[in-house]
């Protein structure tokens, strides 16, 4: 099996390089815009491709011909200050891999999606793969994941033989992601060390409950959609639910709660001032977003999380606090 990789260098790319390394008789393709040092698991072939770029089209059409699957995990969080930079990647480029991939013949395309694709939903109820994909209107993120599912749409619809998969994770982490998640998310404000100690409070909102699964996991589940050719939608994470309390046990600190306003509030004008990478609509995604319910994972694709939220969390806790991150990657560099 031939399998192409589109930013293959990132949290997710690294794990599904990985778990692809020990699968017998599968040769993989990296694209991504920065190669990385060639060393496990980056010892593979890669073609060097910025998705954004007019005219990505045809170098992707022959990083893409005579594969059996492309899996198009390409995708950036930042600068936050610059939508435009980010929709050239996440959406106008999402759109050129989709076109590639017609153009070479690909029969099997798979989307790495997210929860933040969904419209929101109340905090006190899971969703499946059916609820509404028009995201979260205040999140640059939410709003190109959405437009990537929409552009998905009418590829199916005018392209019925093509096999489609969608992906749609929680949270997704890993230790060897810590310095890429900080530097992208919490920057220079807050310190390495505050992982190392031992915090008196943590003040959140009630309703800021989230879901993650850990990078390994969600690996799994692409190899399984890989080998079995799976199509459709799948929600991936792991239990429990991480709310306020838990988050705070974990982190040894007693949970405050506050108004989303305080929250919201502060990451605005925390953002606007620079101060911070993370903007406000972080925090509605994050206070909105629905919990999903991962059960079509489990029965169609036998999938079984071998992580749960809590240990995920605080292994990356450990690796935020240890500067954590791999250093042949680009992204996941400390």
């Amino acid at each position: 099996m031939r399998i192409v990789v589109t930013g293959a260098t990132g949290n997710l790319g690294t794990a599904l390089l990985r778990r692809l390394a020990g699968e017998p008789g599968t040769a993989v393709r990296g694209i991504s815009r920065r190669p990385p040092a060639a060393e496990p698991p980056y010892d593979i072939e890669w073609t060097p491709i910025d998705l954004s770029r007019d005219g990505a089209e045809e170098p992707l059409v022959e990083a893409f011909r005579d594969a059996d699957a492309v899996v198009h995990l390409a995708w950036r969080v930042q600068p936050g200050h610059d939508e435009r930079v980010l929709y050239r990647t996440n959406v106008a480029g999402s759109d050129r891999v989709f076109t590639a991939a017609l153009k070479a013949g690909v029969p099997h395309l798979v989307h790495m999606s997210s929860v933040g694709a969904y419209s929101p939903a109340a905090k006190d109820h899971t969703v499946d793969e059916s609820w509404p994909t028009d995201g979260v209107s205040t999140s640059y993120y939410s709003r190109h994941k959405a437009a990537v599912e929409h552009l998905l749409d009418q590829v199916e619809r005018d392209h019925p033989g093509l096999r489609v998969t969608r992906v749609r994770p929680g949270l997704v982490l890993q230790p060897d992601a810590a310095a890429e998640i900080k530097r992208y998310f919490l920057g220079r404000l807050v310190p390495h060390a505050l992982f190392r100690a031992r915090l008196p409070v943590l003040p959140l909102p009630r309703t800021m409950v989230l879901q993650f699964v850990h990078a390994d996991d969600v690996a799994d589940a692409l190899a399984t959609i890989l080998a079995t050719t799976a199509e459709g939608a799948y929600n991936l994470v792991s239990d429990p639910v991480v709310t306020p309390q838990l988050l705070a046990e974990v982190m040894g600190a007693r949970h405050v709660p506050i108004p989303a306003t305080a929250l919201r509030t502060a990451a605005r004008v925390s953002w606007r001032l620079r101060l911070q990478p993370t903007s406000h609509g972080w925090v509605d995604l994050a206070l909105t977003a629905p919990l999903l319910d991962a059960t079509k994972a489990f029965t169609r694709l036998g999938w079984t999380p071998r992580h749960n939220s809590r240990d995920t969390l605080r292994q990356l806790l450990d690796g935020l606090g240890r500067k954590e991150g791999l250093p042949p990657s680009p992204p996941l560099r400390p």
